[in-house]
């Protein structure tokens, strides 16, 4: 078994970051997407997307796509559950991811591919004004994501799951996308700063 891993690149860091959660180590290999590395043969006949990560088992089988991989690790290793536990637990933590993924993960992405020059050879055709556009919706989750948080610890309860993964990998990737998390979300910021905190943060 062996993943190819795109370094700070936010899917990447999901599955690393769940992986740590988890305690697994899975051997890398490191791709060097500024060098578009991702688009040469290796990645390219795993995944005609040319996108990481990228999971080959050691039958040959590749996955792909990062909620699905962590999806393939939950099931081997099902403690600690970051899928939640239960009919209703598991329903909340998928509800809660897709809603991370779609009104944060995804427009902060977007902002970033459209806006930042260096994506510029990247996403073609770049179109600075959706990058514009995404901004708001952003700010406009993280106020509804605020109120959330105020009667609980984690996006979808009490326990840390895969939703918290992609909270936290969006808002760290806010930065480079050039939004900024107002002072005033006080929930969002505690929320943030305890993920942040986590040993699986660094990995």
């Amino acid at each position: 078994m062996k993943l190819f891993d795109g370094g700070r690149a936010p899917n990447p860091r999901r599955v690393r970051i769940f992986l740590a959660e988890k305690g697994l180590e899975v051997p890398l290999v490191r791709v060097d997407m500024g060098a578009l590395e991702h688009k040469q043969a290796e990645v390219s006949a795993r995944n005609p997307l040319q996108r990481l990560p990228v999971l080959e088992l050691d039958d040959g089988t590749i996955l792909t796509e990062s909620v699905a991989i962590c999806r393939y690790f939950e099931e081997l290793h099902p403690e600690p559950a970051l899928f939640g536990r239960g009919a209703l637990g598991k329903a909340l933590v998928e509800m809660w991811q897709r809603r991370i993924e779609f009104n944060l993960f995804q427009p902060v992405g977007f902002a970033f591919r459209h806006i930042h020059p260096a994506m510029k050879e990247w996403e073609i055709p770049q179109v600075p004004e959706w990058g514009e556009v995404n901004k708001p919706k952003v700010l406009d989750f993280l106020g509804l994501l605020d109120r959330e948080l105020a009667a609980r610890e984690f996006a979808a309860g009490d326990d840390f799951t895969i939703a918290d993964i992609t909270g936290l990998v969006a808002v760290d990737f806010m930065k480079p996308a050039r939004i900024t998390v107002p002072e005033e979300l006080g929930n969002v910021w505690r929320w943030y700063r305890s993920l942040a905190a986590r040993p699986s943060a660094k990995a």
